[in-house]
C-alpha cells in the first residue's frame, strides 16, 4: 500500500506563485517516475510534469518556463513551483507516483488531489 499525500493548493491572483508538495510513503521498494496531473472541470487529466529519480525532467508545453518540478529522494517527496500562474491554471493538481514496492511488485499510485485556482 502506497499513500501519496499533496499540499499547498489555494487561491491565488494571476501572476501569482504556489507551490505543491507530494510525498509518498507506506510500502516502498524504490520511486522512478513521479509527477504532477491535472484535472480542469469539463476537461480530461493530462500531464503537467513529471520527474524521474535521476532527476530527468518532462513538462507540458502549456508550463514550459513557468512550472519547475523537483524531487528529495531521500524524503519520497516531490514539489512544483509555479509561477507566472494564469486563470487557465486552475484545476484540481493531482500528485502520481510509479513505486516498486518490493524487487517483484510494482503499482501506479494517485493522490487525493489538491484545488489550485487562479483568479483574473
Amino acid at each position: 500500500q502506497v499513500q501519496l499525500v499533496e499540499s499547498g493548493g489555494g487561491l491565488v491572483q494571476a501572476g501569482g506563485s504556489l507551490r505543491l508538495s507530494c510525498s509518498a510513503s507506506g510500502s516502498i521498494f524504490s520511486i522512478n517516475r513521479m509527477g504532477w496531473y491535472r484535472q480542469a472541470p469539463g476537461k480530461q487529466r493530462g500531464l503537467v510534469a513529471t520527474i524521474t529519480s535521476g532527476g530527468s525532467t518532462n513538462y507540458a508545453d502549456s508550463v514550459k518556463g513557468r512550472f519547475t518540478i523537483s524531487r528529495d529522494n531521500g524524503k519520497n517527496t516531490i514539489y512544483l513551483q509555479m509561477n507566472s500562474l494564469k486563470p487557465e491554471d486552475t484545476a484540481v493538481y493531482y500528485c502520481n507516483a510509479d513505486v516498486r514496492t518490493s524487487i517483484f511488485s510494482r503499482t501506479n499510485s494517485w493522490g487525493q488531489g489538491t484545488q489550485v485556482t487562479v483568479s483574473s
